[in-house]
C-alpha cells in the first residue's frame, strides 16, 4: 500500500469521526434497535444436481455424483449403473436459503448453490428440482433454476483464466414456499418480549421508558440487558396496531466507546466518544541499506600457481544505518481518536503505524475504550 493511500485512508478515517461525534446523540426508532422474540429467520438447506455443464462438472472420481444421476434417471424410467456414467457436464451440490419471518406457500425465496464436488465451473448449469428441508427435517420449500455465477473459469493446456468465484453461484427466486412459516408473538406468559441486538443496561431501561411513554401506561418494564416485557392491554385490541406504536418508539441508546482495528486492511474506526488521557507519543523509522559487490579474484595471473589454485568470488559487504529523527506528539487530557489521528497525520505516520500506537496506548492503559482487533 502506497502512502498516498495511506494518507487518504487517515482522511477518510477523520471525517468519519467527526460524523460520529456530531450523530452521537441522535435517537433511533425502536425497531433499528431490537426485534420482537419469536420474529426470526431459519436456515434451509438441500442437495440437488446442476445440469447443462459444458464439462466443468464433477469428474467420475465424484462417486456421489455419479450415483445422483444414476437415481435421477431412475424416476424418469431410464436404469443405467453408476459405474457407467461418464459425463463432465452434471455437478453436485449444496443448497441454502434463508425463510423469512411471516412467510405464506407460493413465495419466492433466492437459493445459494455451491459445488460439492471437483466441479471447475457452474456456469451455464440449471439447477433440477431439489426439496430444502429446515433442521426439523421437514421440507419447507422446492428450488430449481437457472445459476447465476458472476464469473468464469476457462483452462487448456495449462493456462487458467478465472474471474470471481464460479463454483458458487445464486438463483434469485428460485425457490418456491410450500410450507408457511407462523411466528408466535405472545410468550407463554402473556407478553411480549423486546430483545435488544445488543444487550446494554442502559440502553434496556430506556426502552421500558420509552415505551411507557408511547402507550401512556407502565406496561413495558427491562428483564435484563438484551430484553424487554412488554405487557398486552385489557380488553380488546388490535395487536398489530399495538406492535407499530411500540417498535416504532424512539430511544436514545447508551453507546459503549469501541475502537475496531482491522489489521488486514488496515481500517480503524472508532465513535467520537472515545477519549484519550494525558499522554505523548514519539515516532521514529530506522532505515537498514545492506549491499553486496562481488570481486573475482584471478590467481593465474600470478607466476608460480600450483594445482591447488582457483578462481575464486570475495563478496565485499557494507551495511548503512540511517536513523531517522524521532517525531513526538502530545495530546491534552480528554482528546479524541479523531484528535489523535490528525495529530499523526502531521508526522505523516502511515495507518498500519496509528493501528500500532493505537494498541501501545491502550497497553499503557490511556485509551478509555474497548479495542476490538479482527
Amino acid at each position: 500500500m502506497t502512502s498516498r493511500v495511506f494518507s487518504t485512508a487517515i482522511v477518510v478515517l477523520v471525517t468519519l469521526l467527526t460524523i460520529a461525534s456530531d450523530v452521537y446523540a441522535s435517537s433511533v426508532r425502536l425497531k433499528e434497535l431490537a426485534r420482537i422474540e419469536g420474529v426470526r429467520e431459519n436456515s434451509l438447506f438441500g442437495y440437488g444436481l446442476v445440469v447443462g455443464l459444458a464439462g466443468t462438472g464433477d469428474s467420475r472420481r465424484s462417486k456421489a455424483t455419479l450415483q445422483s444421476i444414476s437415481n435421477a434417471l431412475e424416476t424418469f424410467g431410464i436404469t443405467i449403473d453408476a459405474d457407467d456414467l461418464a459425463s463432465r457436464n452434471v455437478a453436485a451440490v449444496t443448497l441454502t436459503a434463508r425463510l423469512p419471518a411471516f412467510s405464506n406457500s407460493g413465495d419466492m425465496i433466492d437459493v445459494n448453490v455451491s459445488s460439492l464436488g471437483d466441479a471447475r465451473s457452474l456456469v451455464g448449469g440449471t439447477l433440477l428440482l431439489a426439496p430444502l428441508k429446515a433442521a426439523n427435517g421437514k421440507i419447507y420449500a422446492v428450488a430449481q433454476g437457472q445459476v447465476s455465477v458472476g464469473g468464469f473459469s476457462y483452462d487448456l493446456n495449462g493456462n487458467v483464466v478465472q474471474k470471481n468465484h464460479p463454483t458458487v453461484g445464486v438463483i434469485p427466486d428460485g425457490a418456491t414456499i410450500e410450507r408457511g412459516l407462523s411466528s408466535e408473538l405472545i410468550a407463554e406468559d402473556g407478553l411480549i418480549h423486546i430483545v435488544i441486538n445488543q444487550p446494554d443496561f442502559t440502553t434496556a431501561s430506556r426502552i421500558a421508558k420509552s415505551i411507557n411513554k408511547g402507550l401512556g401506561t407502565k406496561s413495558a418494564k427491562a428483564v435484563h440487558a438484551g430484553k424487554v416485557a412488554v405487557k398486552l392491554p385489557e380488553g380488546e385490541f388490535d395487536l398489530v396496531d399495538f406492535l407499530t406504536k411500540v417498535e416504532n418508539s424512539v430511544v436514545e441508546p447508551d453507546r459503549v466507546a469501541r475502537v475496531v482495528i482491522n489489521e488486514r486492511t488496515g481500517t480503524v474506526v472508532a465513535g467520537g466518544e472515545v477519549s484519550i488521557d494525558d499522554i505523548t507519543i514519539s515516532h521514529g523509522n530506522i532505515k537498514v541499506v545492506i549491499s553486496t559487490d562481488f570481486l573475482v579474484s584471478q590467481p593465474t595471473l600470478v607466476r608460480g600457481t600450483g594445482a591447488g589454485v582457483r578462481t575464486e568470488v570475495v563478496p565485499d559487504t557494507s551495511i548503512e544505518v540511517d536513523e531517522g529523527i524521532a517525531s513526538a506528539v502530545s495530546l491534552g487530557e480528554g482528546a479524541s481518536i479523531a484528535d489523535l489521528v490528525a495529530a499523526l497525520r502531521q508526522i505523516k505516520t502511515s495507518t498500519r503505524d496509528v493501528i500500532t500506537i493505537l494498541q501501545l496506548i491502550k497497553a499503557a492503559g490511556a485509551l478509555h475504550a474497548q479495542l476490538i482487533i479482527q
